[in-house]
Parts: structure tokens; sequence; C-alpha cells
């Protein structure tokens, strides 16, 4: 039996175990299992890999996106490259491997949702973490311009309160990278002005689980454009397989 899963502090909102067993249900694959692995701190992971020592992939989500670095013997140009990894392969000669596909999904599905080009193309990425990575390096190669926004100050980005009407009629693309709306926590949202958002606005939620999150109904509210991160998880997902199947 080959064993893949999921580590994160809480997955009770994961759909990436529903997605995998129904995966292999629909191709007839019966030697291949997918579990949750919830870990309170990054430090079990070692617990974990002693417990499950058949384990032949694995996906990783908040918070560890960053602290599974010090766990890996090698670190593919992708990840290299985001900064963050979201795919541990684990390698016939017992090397682990970290891999991120999160930069593919989202540029894949955020390609035809938000066709702007050039000067006029510009996004704010709400978020700091491992997540944010992925979604700057796909913003990077599709010549988007961005700035990250924060809670507390950064050196390179925006707080909350900088967050004006013209930011905002400048950056139509705003993309969620926050765990805020996060089912069961489905009444918070990122605190960006909504008032300030009209039809020429573009919301991406990486959020999945509710199909539509405070953050997105407001912006529907207002006119803008909506897209969830479920097709983002599908693509991400598929290259995962590819990646432990190659």
């Amino acid at each position: 039996m080959r064993e893949f899963g999921l580590i994160g502090q809480s997955l009770g909102h994961s759909f990436s175990q529903t997605y995998f067993t129904q995966k292999f249900h629909n191709l007839g694959i019966d030697d291949c299992s997918y579990d949750l692995f919830e870990l309170p701190a990054i430090n079990q992971f070692t617990d974990l890999l002693a417990r499950r020592p058949g384990l032949a992939g694995l996906n990783v989500t908040i918070p560890y996106k960053e602290q599974i670095w010090p766990y890996l013997d090698e670190v593919a140009p992708s990840a290299a490259r985001v900064g963050a990894v979201n795919v541990v392969e684990f390698r016939a000669d017992g090397a682990r491997v970290g891999h991120n596909t999160d930069m593919v999904g989202f540029r894949d599905s955020v390609r035809s949702f938000y066709p702007t080009r050039g000067e006029a193309a510009g996004a704010l990425v709400l978020g700091t973490g491992g997540a944010s990575k992925a979604v700057e390096a796909a913003l990077r190669e599709m010549g988007i311009r961005h700035w990250l926004v924060s809670r507390n100050p950064l050196g390179r980005g925006l707080t909350y309160a900088d967050l004006t009407p013209a930011i905002l009629a400048a950056h139509p693309l705003i993309v969620n990278c926050t765990p805020l709306g996060t089912a069961p926590n489905i009444h918070e949202c990122p605190p960006i002005p909504y008032d300030s958002l009209t039809p020429a606005h573009y919301l991406f939620d990486l959020i999945y689980n509710p199909s539509e999150t405070l953050f997105l109904e407001k912006g529907r509210q207002a006119g803008a454009q909506t897209k969830n991160g479920f097709e983002m998880l599908c693509i991400q997902a598929e290259a995962a397989w590819e990646i432990w199947n190659r």
C-alpha cells in the first residue's frame, strides 16, 4: 500500500483527502491511500515519519510550508524559486525532496480569470505566508505588478490601513492568501475597504471551503468578479500526483 497525506495544524476544512480518495476510486487504484495528519508543531513531523514508514508523498499546508525546510534533504527548483514547500517527494533512495505546485496552480487558475496584462494590471496580495510566496512568484511570471498587504508594516509592502480607494483602483486583482474566512470561521474576512470595490475588481480567494467566503461575498455584492481556490487545489494536486509517480 502506498500512503499519501496532508500535514498541517488544522485540517478540518481540507478537501484533499476527498479529492485523492475519489481520484483513486475513479482510476481503479486500490493500492493507495490518502490521510490527514494534523501536527500541533512541525517538530512532530519526525514522529509521523516514524509511525508511517510507508509514506510515498505528502502535501503541506498552513503553517508549515516554510517550517518544513529543515526536515528535507533537498529542495527542488520550484520550491527554491517560491520560497515555500507544499509537496514532499519521498525518493527511492530515501531522500525527502520539497517541491512547490501552488505557484502553477494559482498561475493557471488566475490566467483566464484575470485577463488584464501590461501597465493596467495590478494586484494586492493579502497575507505574507507560504501561500502568498507562490502567488507572488506567479504574478512575477505573468508580469503583474503587485504589493504584499499585511497587518504589520513591511519593508516592501503595505498595511491594511494603507489601502486607500486610489490604491484599490490601481490594483484590480485582490488575492486572499490568509486563512481568514476558512470554515468553520466563515464570518471572518481580511480588513480591506470593501466599500471601495467596483465591478472593475477581481477577487481571488485561495480558500475553497466555504465555496464563497465572506471576502468573495462582499466582492460579489460590489459587482466584482470572484473566484475561489478549488480549481487551484485541483491543478496543484494533479501536479503533486505527477511528482509522486514519475
